[in-house]
Order: structure tokens, then C-alpha cells, then sequence
């Protein structure tokens, strides 16, 4: 749930308050913080970047797989309709039905 600021920013602060970051401690197992660090140095991140950017994109799948899309009446019907008609076929279609999977090469 998304709430108010208790303290508006104006428009001089904007950008330096939105440049403030806030700690996040975290108690994790030695084996945990061997495989972050391995993980980050292969990805040519530090160990903050590197876990920020996977907390960053698991929070947003996580946000993503839970929207709702409202539809009433007829785009509801029309959407249904969509999902349960068969796909035209079509040169791509074609194309990816002949193509191996990588693990069938």
C-alpha cells in the first residue's frame, strides 16, 4: 500500500531528498555472503549493488505477478474470447514450431 509523505518536498529539495539512501542490515550465513560476494564479482558489481539490483527486481516481479486488470461486461467477454481463441498461424508461428528447443540440440 502506497501512503502520503508526512513531509512534503519542495521543489529546491526534490532532488537532493529523492538522493538519500537509508541503511538496510541484514543478518545472513557466512555460505549466504560467500555466494553474494562470488555472485558480485562476477557480475563486476559491488556486493550493495549487486543485492540491491536482485532485491529491486524480485520486489517488482513479485508487485507484477500479484496486478489486477479490472474488466466488466464486454471487455471482459472480449478478452476471454482472445485467450480461448487458437492462434492464427503464421510465418513465426511456423518457424518457431520447426526450431529445436536449445536442449533437444
Amino acid at each position: 500500500m502506497v501512503t502520503a509523505r508526512k513531509h512534503p518536498v519542495s521543489r529546491r529539495q526534490g532532488k537532493r531528498a529523492r538522493d538519500v539512501r537509508k541503511p538496510l542490515n541484514m543478518r545472513i550465513k557466512p555460505e549466504t555472503r560467500r555466494l553474494l560476494d562470488m555472485a558480485a564479482e562476477l557480475t563486476g558489481k559491488n556486493l550493495t549493488d549487486f543485492v540491491l539490483d536482485a532485491a529491486r527486481q524480485a520486489a517488482q516481479s513479485a508487485l507484477l505477478d500479484r496486478a489486477a486488470i479490472p474488466l466488466e461486461g464486454k471487455d471482459y467477454k472480449a478478452f476471454v474470447a482472445l485467450l480461448d481463441a487458437p492462434p492464427q498461424p503464421n510465418e513465426r508461428l511456423r518457424k518457431s514450431l520447426q526450431t529445436l528447443a536449445p536442449w533437444e540440440r
